[in-house]
């Protein structure tokens, strides 16, 4: 009994906390796997510790630059590209084809009323320009449509002319058909119609032209602004590699390591042909926008501000003080001062044919603008016509305040001497500024596209090419190791 006490307690396992506790005990499973990454991140601090350990992280982080810096590059250039062909080939037309709608339109109303003026015979070519103005008016509209990348509002506002111009013309034609049949309703019908336009469609045609007009900013914006990432990363590549350069002179002595000065060379001249190119586009894209968007859109708005008031002086003569303002005033009358004013100008000396016009009108602007002596000439063409053709209206006006009212018509829509002739030397004169100025814009801006041609594939294969040296650069380094 007393043996098998003794024996029983020999085989019990020791208190944890007595005398004869044992270490380990009671026995542990074995001890947790590290994390691969943290194993990995190990060996590399290993590695680090060694020469070849270090040329190889230079040589991955090298390549790594090398291989960013041409990608940034082709990214940013594409962009730049892309930005620079809308300008080209999309936001320039859409804008001229905006402003067009709006003068075609205004222009329409313009012939409308200087064939209902003639009398129930209207005059063939007026009616002919007429309706040469709506389908040209209408054809843009329905291209304007078709084009997929339009933006929201512009799509709202072709939507709400192509509803409106039905109706106007629906209104000119009753004003016509009353006017051939001799009844004084026509002309109400025509001064409806001229109220659609001047409070519907014109506006929607200028909200249009103004949408498309920034967004021909915006991709002149986009396509000039600077790649700083791409020049930021190439200067840093190029002079991690001249320090991977230096430390291996300071190390081995050697003046030249083929493989990095090669990767080096391939880097030096990607970003020279980066800044260089960029630099001449911009400059041209600047000098399209300077002097070849910003002229149009001057030039444009003194062609509207001429349009309206033509509009206006013939609808004076419609209206024959039937549609009077404050105080007994003709409010087409006012409105055509108004718009002679916004073209050259108020002109309060009488006989007024040869002084300069006054300073912020759109004449004044388009000339200070004109950047050649042809389009100067256009320009000075206009201003000298439009000085002309406000000193006729002064003289038809009087004789249509003093009651000879056929006079006054012959005076408006007469051949030689009319105020018509003048309007019509006025928009000569403009239209041929306009088309001389979309070739230089347009050609400016080829340009400056031009110059990023082929920098994003250049750029990418320098980066690649720059890579591989490094990379072999650093390779025969290791292989003095092996």
């Amino acid at each position: 009994m007393s043996q098998s006490v003794t024996t029983a307690t020999r085989q019990a396992p020791p208190s944890r906390f007595g005398p004869g506790a044992r270490a380990g005990w009671p026995p542990r499973g074995p001890a947790p796997r590290r994390p691969a990454w943290r194993e990995a991140l190990d060996q590399l601090r290993a590695a680090a510790r060694t020469e070849p350990g270090r040329l190889r992280a230079i040589g991955a982080v090298l390549a790594a630059l090398v291989l960013a810096f041409g990608g940034v590059t082709a990214w940013q250039v594409a962009a730049r590209q892309a930005a620079a062909e809308a300008v080209v080939e999309r936001s320039q037309p859409l804008s001229g084809a905006a402003a067009d709608i709006y003068r075609s339109l205004a222009d329409a109303d313009t012939t409308a009323a200087s064939g209902f003026l003639a009398g129930g015979q209207e005059p063939r070519a007026e009616r002919e320009q007429y309706d040469r103005d709506i389908e040209h008016a209408a054809r843009l509209l329905a291209k304007a449509a078709a084009d997929s990348g339009a933006s929201a509002p512009a799509r709202h506002q072709i939507g709400k002319l192509n509803e409106l111009l039905p109706r106007y013309t629906g209104l000119v034609e009753t004003a016509r058909a009353n006017n051939r049949l001799g009844f004084p309703l026509g002309g109400a019908y025509l001064r409806e119609a001229n109220h659609v336009m001047g409070s519907e469609l014109l506006p929607a045609a200028r909200a249009l032209y103004e949408t498309e007009r920034d967004r021909l900013g915006q991709d002149y914006a986009d396509a000039t602004r600077w790649p700083w990432a791409a020049l930021g990363v190439g200067a840093v590549a190029l002079g991690a590699l001249g320090w991977a350069q230096r430390r291996e002179f300071l190390r081995t002595n050697r003046v030249f390591n083929r493989g990095l000065l090669a990767a080096s060379a391939a880097t030096a001249v990607a970003l020279l042909w980066l800044a260089t190119a960029h630099g001449v586009a911009a400059a041209r894209l600047h000098d399209s926008e300077a002097h070849g968007a910003r002229s149009l859109r001057v030039l444009h708005e003194a062609q509207l501000s001429a349009v309206q008031a033509r509009a206006n002086e013939n609808l004076t003569l419609v209206a024959h003080g039937a549609d009077g303002g404050a105080g007994g005033t003709d409010a087409y009358e006012v409105g055509y001062g108004k718009r002679m004013a916004d073209l050259a100008g108020p002109s309060d000396v009488a006989g007024d044919t040869t002084g300069s016009d006054a300073p912020g009108t759109w004449l004044a602007r388009a000339g200070k603008l004109a950047d050649n002596r042809a389009e100067r000439s256009w320009v000075d063409e206009a201003s000298r016509f439009a000085r002309q053709w406000r000193e006729r209206h002064r003289t038809a006006h009087a004789a249509d305040v003093d009651g000879d009212y056929g006079q006054a018509l012959r005076l408006v829509i007469g051949g030689s001497g009319s105020t018509k002739e003048s309007f019509q030397q006025v928009q000569e004169a403009l239209r041929e500024a306009i088309t001389h100025e979309k070739g230089e814009l347009k050609q400016a801006a080829n340009d400056g596209r031009g110059a990023l041609a082929w920098l994003a594939v250049g750029a990418g294969v320098l980066g690649l090419l720059g890579a591989v040296g490094a990379v072999l650069g650093i390779g025969r380094r290791l292989s003095e190791y092996r």
